[in-house]
């Protein structure tokens, strides 16, 4: 028998707590910081599965590492487990319904991201164990990658020195090798601060940090003429100052996410948004104060590590999704347009196919659509270490990332064959790593190729650290 069909057996005869964990994660829904009760989950998995657990990594209360085996090459399997705000959606319906109005919600999928991840290295464990090779896997149980950049301050702090390979998977909608493309993201806060007056009696008197910011936005908008086309720039109101339109407002905040296609572009980015800032204070006689919140890097590809994974996807085939998935996809894709659907077949380069609501196919390898590309603290970990990604259909064909339709999917049968296929994927493309010496060594070699030309630099300055929020009280 073949390693790999070990492995898949070895998934297989573990699939349902972790599905189950799954699920209870999912019921759970917490943001960037605040995973507490969902790291509290992954860690008893992780004791009830014989792992030896690290807590606090990096500082962090909701980071964990369980690690197994001797000797060997290190194999990271990274899981997430964060969610996001404004996403609350009850389960296995095909129509906007909040559990909670204005709550949070997994509405892209990383209940079942950390729980397939641990699942997978709970399976290489079991291999281990079995065989008596020397080898470490070690699952990285990592929060905050929507927006709070925990994996670049764990790369920062040293938790992946010693790690020879990384491996990871997200929830989507084709199955297929991650093409490896991401944008350096930085998420910088802009704080105005003026002089408040009566805006009728003393308008004359008063500085807005307001106006301020709205000339901010009107400078950055104008800008985007002159930037990469690839690059990309948000903003949302942190603070508008208050609801009195007759009170001149002194305070005002914004937050910006600038992005672009690599760590320098993005830099550059940085400089030429905070001169406009600069220029917005200098113009209403305001100060700015500028503060960087987050930041990641664009991610590097491995291509010995795609080539073996994708042999892994192409021998195990698609998702084994059957007819009553198929039925509540087709619900799902009847709450979309067709230019969703479109959107997701021109964006992997494959010609749309009729009456398909779930990826019932693989991507072939080196296959490229339409560019459209979002960011991910998975990126500094490329940088740091070989790493690989999958992308495993879990949810119907069209449904946009970060939707309330993601979040309706997130417990439903489809959603735990899919993560039950990343896990098997991301085992066996471990399994074959610690098994064989040359792969390895080729990983490392692309790796430090790449490197060597653009050394890393972690994006985060160094004075920055983990937005961590308290543990809340108990009720």
């Amino acid at each position: 028998m073949q390693n790999s069909e070990i492995i898949w057996e070895l998934v297989d005869a573990k699939r349902q707590p972790f599905e189950a964990l799954s699920d209870r994660v999912w019921g759970m829904p917490e943001i960037a910081y605040t995973e507490y009760r969902s790291v509290g989950e992954h860690i008893a998995m992780l004791k009830e599965q014989g792992f030896r657990i690290t807590e606090n990594v990096a500082g962090i209360p909701t980071a964990v590492m369980g690690e197994a085996g001797e000797g060997g090459p290190v194999i990271a399997i990274l899981g997430e487990y964060d969610a996001l705000p404004g996403l609350s959606q009850e389960a296995g319906i095909a129509e906007p319904k909040p559990v909670e109005a204005g709550g949070h919600g997994h509405g892209c999928g990383h209940n079942m991201l950390g729980s397939a991840a641990l699942l997978a290295a709970t399976a290489v464990k079991d291999w281990l164990a079995r065989t008596g090779r020397p080898g470490r896997v070690r699952y990285f149980g990592c929060p905050a990658e929507e927006g709070g950049a925990a994996k670049a301050f764990m790369v920062r702090a040293g938790a992946f020195d010693d790690v020879d390979v990384a491996i990871s998977w997200h929830p989507a909608t084709m199955t297929k090798v991650d093409d490896a493309l991401s944008l350096a993201n930085t998420r910088m806060d802009f704080q105005f601060t003026g002089r408040a007056s009566h805006a009728a009696a003393a308008p004359h008197l008063g500085r807005s940090a307001l106006d301020a910011v709205e000339l901010m936005n009107v400078g950055v908008n104008y800008m985007r003429e002159h930037m990469p086309s690839d690059a990309r720039i948000h903003y949302a109101y942190l603070d508008a100052g208050g609801i009195a339109p007759n009170v001149v407002q002194a305070s005002a905040k914004v937050r910006y996410a600038i992005r672009a296609r690599d760590l320098a572009g993005m830099l550059e980015l940085n400089e030429r948004v905070k001169k406009i800032a600069e220029g917005a204070a200098l113009m209403t006689e305001t100060t700015v104060s500028i503060s960087i919140m987050s930041a990641v890097s664009n991610m590097l590809g491995n291509t010995p590590l795609e080539d073996a994974m994708f042999k892994n996807i192409d021998r195990l085939g698609p998702v084994p999704f059957d007819a009553a998935d198929k039925a509540y996809a087709a619900k799902i894709q009847a709450t979309l347009g067709p230019a969703d659907i479109l959107n997701d077949y021109r964006k992997t380069g494959i010609a749309p196919r009729e009456d398909t609501p779930l990826c019932d196919f693989v991507v072939p390898q080196g296959t490229r659509g339409v560019p459209m590309i979002g960011s991910t603290d998975v990126a500094d970990v490329s940088w740091k270490v070989p790493t690989i990604q999958a992308r495993v259909a879990t949810h119907a064909i069209g449904t946009p990332g970060h939707s309330w339709q993601i979040t309706a999917q997130g417990k439903a049968p489809a959603a735990h064959k899919g993560m039950v296929h990343a896990a098997k994927i991301m085992a066996a493309t471990a399994v074959d790593v610690i098994s064989d010496e040359t792969l390895l060594a080729r990983a490392k070699k692309d790796h430090q190729e790449r490197v060597t030309r653009t050394p890393y630099v972690c994006p985060i300055p160094a004075e920055v650290k983990p937005p961590i929020k308290p543990r809340p009280q108990a009720a």
